[in-house]
């Protein structure tokens, strides 16, 4: 029966690790019904193409008046500006864009034109461009975590090639010059308005690989090596099925972690980073560690000698700093990345689970001693 309690709760640990990927926020689609009431002209007349799958961008749109171009372009409320841009050559600079927030405070949102003159943001001015905008059709409002945006053009036919941007998260711009920060993410596609035909011309930059970065760090070296640690000091009674559990969950730990520093490295080279000094040194710090552990294991004594009282303090010890240094790293990466509440809340969840479990854990043993 114990061992049946700690192989469910091993399994548990497993998959809370989905909630990383569930706090995400609720993804749409064009088969999705449209769940706005108060539009100026007929919803049915929309055209739906998913303009940006990676982070689930939905633009709705129709000629619903001769020389009137009715847009709405949805996207996941992750707290921050959403933007589309209309370029004449595909290029930012030079473009003409709608941008839309709505402050996470529960405040009013807004939505406002942009000339993008240059790629800084000083050089970014509100209520500027060559964009002929409707009067009044400027809307935005949130439902079921969802950032709705709408607005009309004038035009015999906007331009096809469009930008789409994303802010950095928990930023949204104020009065009085409402100046945008530098976009997060950012893609550009080329669009046939008749047929609803899309291409992308220039994903995000690096944010898939990004992504990996982040997800093979905090799988391999934050979840997946504290679990393989807790098995090996509370299911030692199963002696040898912890042992191969353990290295198992380990080794699996350790190639997810590598793979996460490579994925980094090559980001920093892509990027030419010069603000994540502190992030790369402890990343290699505990790539090296992670190295020492596994070649520990190929050195480890028999129960019987007289040395295996000081391989195991080692392999402890380097073990339990190696594990510190993975969460506070993989916070410091989140903080970096600005990526939001919900990596942080999903990776803060994760570690508070995996922490209680081992109190608990920690305070069975001492009551059955």
């Amino acid at each position: 029966m114990k061992l049946y309690s700690v192989s469910l709760m091993i399994l548990s640990l497993i998959g809370l690790s989905t909630t990383i990927v569930n706090a995400q926020p609720a993804r749409e689609s064009c088969n999705s019904s449209l769940p706005l009431n108060d539009l100026t002209f007929n919803a049915s007349l929309l055209q739906c193409v998913e303009a940006w799958s990676l982070q689930n961008y939905i633009l709705r749109y129709a000629r619903t008046v001769e020389n009137t171009w009715s847009f709405i372009l949805s996207a996941p409320d992750s707290s921050a500006f959403i933007g589309i841009g209309f370029s004449t050559n595909g290029q930012m600079v030079g473009s003409s864009a709608i941008v839309g927030w709505i402050p996470s405070d529960g405040g009013a949102g807004t939505v406002k034109p942009y000339l993008l003159g240059g790629k800084s943001p000083g050089e970014v001015n509100p209520d500027q461009g060559d964009l002929t905008i409707v009067r009044g059709s400027l809307k935005i409002e949130s439902v079921s975590s969802r950032i709705y945006m709408s607005f009309q053009l004038t035009a015999e036919l906007p331009r096809q090639s469009l930008l789409y941007a994303m802010g950095p998260a928990g930023f949204f711009p104020s009065s009085p010059d409402y100046r945008l920060r530098e976009h997060r993410f950012v893609t550009t596609t080329t669009i046939n308005y008749n047929t609803g035909s899309q291409s992308v011309v220039k994903g995000s930059p690096h944010s898939k690989l990004r992504k990996t970065h982040g997800l093979m760090n905090m799988f391999g070296w934050g979840i997946l090596i504290i679990i393989g640690a807790i098995v090996a000091r509370h299911m030692k009674q199963w002696d040898p099925t912890w042992f191969y559990a353990h290295i198992a969950f380990q080794t699996t730990g350790f190639l997810l972690g590598l793979t996460g520093v490579i994925c980094g490295l090559v980001l920093e080279n892509r990027l030419k980073a010069n603000n994540v000094s502190t992030h790369k040194g402890l990343g290699i710090t505990i790539l090296v560690m992670g190295i020492l552990q596994m070649v520990a294991l190929l050195a480890r004594p028999d129960k019987q000698s007289k040395y295996r009282k000081y391989w195991n303090w080692y392999h402890h010890n380097i073990g339990r700093i190696l594990m510190i240094l993975a969460i506070s790293n993989i916070f410091y990466g989140i903080h970096l990345a600005k990526a939001g509440s919900a990596w942080n809340g999903g990776y803060g969840f994760a570690v508070a689970v995996l922490a209680l479990t081992a109190i608990g854990l920690e305070v069975r043993k001492f009551l059955n001693k």
